[in-house]
């Protein structure tokens, strides 16, 4: 199943993607209080969802909707550093002993389809294809062997960072979370549909050209022992969000640089999953 936030005729919701539309259960599951994606599976109704989804037609067009961030309102952006090797080797880092986490707040995503932001502070605005797992089921200390069981699904996440800002410290928080710098969507795939998320392939393209390609098999921590390291320092609940890391290829490493700019087409496209799209725009006066 295919679940993504979105707004149509004024109104904020959540849906399921169906043929070629999207089913409004924000509005055919509001009087059980599911109102938004979050809140569906803080109360644990995906498989209540999926039973009406196969019940009624579409509501609306997808070429009708304007996509939200599939979780617009999550309580954690959890973001992993580092995480593919080839990516540490062209940052000529070393890997670390432990996952390198940083946070995004929800100001920074933006979902398929709607404009990302170049700030006008920097012209070192880069992509970061990624894949992105929201958690379903609630848990603190979760065992890297009963981690999978706590993921909702999957989606696409491009984590749009400012480098020059990113360095001006060590943390890399400042270049990370700039309004309206990254994008996420376009849907979440449930778990049913990818019950093995090491298979998949991730590609990201900067108008039509192929900047970054790889498989997920190739992350130094996979998502388990992600789960099971992140559950240790904090709960995680339903609608938290982990985004799982890039591998190399980024503009920044590139002679001359890459950067986007106003008018350019970026995409990530990750197999099982489709494709996220976004237009680069500048930042509005």
């Amino acid at each position: 199943m295919k679940l993504l936030s979105f707004i149509a005729a004024g109104r904020a919701s959540f849906g399921a993607v169906k043929d070629d539309g999207v089913i409004d259960l924000g509005a055919r599951m509001a009087a059980d209080g599911c109102t938004t994606l979050r809140r569906l599976l803080e109360t644990g109704r995906p498989a209540d969802a999926a039973k009406l989804v196969a019940s009624v037609a579409p509501d609306h067009r997808l070429d009708k909707i304007s996509f939200a961030p599939v979780i617009p309102d999550p309580g954690k952006i959890i973001c992993v550093g580092l995480n593919y090797r080839d990516h540490v080797a062209e940052t000529g880092r070393t890997v670390t002993e432990r996952p390198a986490l940083f946070a995004r707040f929800a100001c920074s995503q933006v979902g398929h389809l709607q404009p990302i932001v170049k700030p006008d502070v920097s012209d070192d605005f880069d992509y970061e294809g990624e894949l992105a797992l929201v958690i379903g089921r609630e848990g603190r200390h979760i065992p890297a062997n009963r981690a999978l069981e706590h993921v909702a699904g999957y989606a696409c996440y491009n984590e749009g960072s400012i480098r020059d800002w990113q360095r001006h410290t060590s943390q890399f928080l400042s270049g990370k979370t700039f309004a309206e710098s990254g994008s996420f969507g376009p849907w979440l795939v449930t778990t049913d549909e990818i019950p093995d998320p090491s298979k998949l392939t991730l590609q990201t393209r900067l108008n039509g050209s192929v900047v970054q390609n790889t498989t997920t098999d190739l992350l130094i921590t996979a998502i388990p022992e992600l789960i099971a390291y992140i559950s240790t320092i904090c709960p995680l609940v339903p609608g938290d969000v982990i985004v799982t890391g890039t591998p190399g290829g980024v503009g920044a490493k590139r002679t001359p640089p890459l950067w986007m700019r106003p008018g350019d087409t970026v995409e990530v496209e990750i197999s099982g999953i489709g494709i996220l799209r976004n237009k680069v725009i500048a930042e509005p006066a």
